[in-house]
């Protein structure tokens, strides 16, 4: 799935690497030539590939060559179509969409460039024009990019078997051992983790791995497996190999996570304030190096919250609910953080956009019962924690218990 999982886990240019790979296999259906064919493989070139488990460094060339090619070709497809992939790589996610869909006016038989909408219109939480876009996308081009993102619409839809169902069809729509394939089973994988199946969510990372030896998505999973059987000596030398692989701020988090959980407090806090300080410093880097930056307010109000500074969590919260209010993690962001600083009241209207879609993932069902449960709802509240709670996921520990003790009371 390119939304949220998918486009962000991998990391920015971890992302944009699997995106051009991605491209390159659609790209000769594409049947347009480039205007400047060299400033097309200089743009190529500078987007890192050589080593697909790592996040490199992306050079800024890559912006630079592709609005060369432009600037003399505005209705290049193939430079639009990178230039989309670009934007979207660094959250801008409206921008991306938007240039996604003046590529489609071009080459409406394309699958690559519906890919691409769907993911834009996800994450601006336009769920319906995604859905139509999935619909257009497998029928042209049935294979693992257009399984895996049915596969997420429908988890976002509260369908888990269905998610279920369509991810096992990218997966064997895959060669074994490509990263795109051991992408997919780790999202097998980890739906089999919120659906409570830690059997099966522990073959599959194991299976990744075994295809894919030494990938750090695989690891992390298997750390999270080992979390849930409180064996957390084994879940951080997961997470330590997963984290000498790749550069991954979501699996430094995981890691501070576990460092709390079994009492090394230090380093969970050092930690934490690592992983803020590297999103900000990124950030920086991004914006330095060329005119888009990379937007990283979302995750950076989570970051805030685990160190406890609410104001800034809220301020970098704002900031993406700003830029796109329609979507249901947004607005479960925000709603969690003005949870988190005790104001009940304003988080409920964003919980209840957050619940729009039906989504059944447990940490957002945990995370909206405990704010109808402080706005006095205690019915609802009651409804989605049963829910959330109903197949005893492999959520946060402090999460489940939080949500396991105010269920009693109701």
């Amino acid at each position: 799935m390119t939304p949220r999982q998918r486009l962000r886990k991998l990391g920015l240019s971890g992302l944009i690497t699997a995106l051009v790979y991605a491209f390159s296999a659609y790209a000769g259906s594409s049947g347009v030539m480039a205007a400047d064919e060299s400033g097309l493989d200089l743009a190529l070139e500078s987007t890192p590939g050589s080593n697909r488990d790592r996040e490199p460094t992306r050079p800024p060339a890559t912006f630079f060559s592709i609005n060369a090619v432009l600037a003399k070709e505005p209705q290049n497809f193939d430079a639009l179509s990178i230039k989309a992939l670009l934007m979207l790589s660094q959250h801008h996610f409206a921008e991306g969409l938007k240039i996604a869909e003046e590529a489609k006016t071009i080459n409406p038989y394309n699958a690559f460039i519906y890919g691409l909408i769907i993911d834009g219109n996800v994450e601006m939480g336009n769920y319906t024009a995604a859905v139509d876009n999935a619909d257009k996308m497998v029928s042209i081009r049935p294979d693992i990019r257009s399984y895996s993102r049915i596969s997420y619409l429908r988890e976002i839809h509260g369908d888990y078997p269905g998610a279920i169902e369509a991810m096992k069809m990218a997966v064997s729509a895959g060669l074994p051992g490509d990263e795109g394939t051991e992408w997919s089973r780790v999202q097998l994988a980890r739906l089999y983790e919120n659906t409570g199946d830690l059997k099966n969510a522990a073959m599959h990372y194991s299976i990744s791995l075994d295809n894919r030896p030494s990938y750090a998505y695989a690891m992390a999973g298997l750390a999270r497996v080992a979390t849930a059987a409180n064996n957390y000596k084994l879940a951080i030398d997961y997470y330590l190999q997963a984290d000498s692989l790749v550069n991954d701020f979501t699996i430094k988090e995981e890691l501070a996570d576990i460092y709390k959980a079994s009492g090394e407090n230090e380093k969970a806090e050092t930690l934490a304030n690592a992983v803020i300080n590297g999103m900000n410093a990124a950030a920086a880097s991004e914006k330095k190096d060329d005119s888009s930056g990379h937007y990283s307010d979302r995750e950076l109000a989570y970051a805030y919250l685990k160190v406890n500074q609410f104001d800034k969590a809220l301020d970098h919260a704002l900031l993406e609910y700003n830029r796109r209010p329609g979507n249901i993690d947004v607005n479960e962001t925000l709603a969690w953080v003005y949870y988190s600083k005790g104001d009940y009241a304003k988080a409920l209207p964003f919980a209840k956009t957050a619940l729009k879609t039906n989504c059944q993932n447990p940490v957002l069902l945990c995370h909206m019962g405990l704010i109808y449960f402080k706005n006095g709802d205690k019915s609802t509240a009651a409804k989605l924690l049963k829910a959330g709670l109903l197949a005893n996921p492999n959520i946060n520990m402090a999460l489940k218990t939080t949500s396991q003790q105010v269920l009693t009371t109701l």
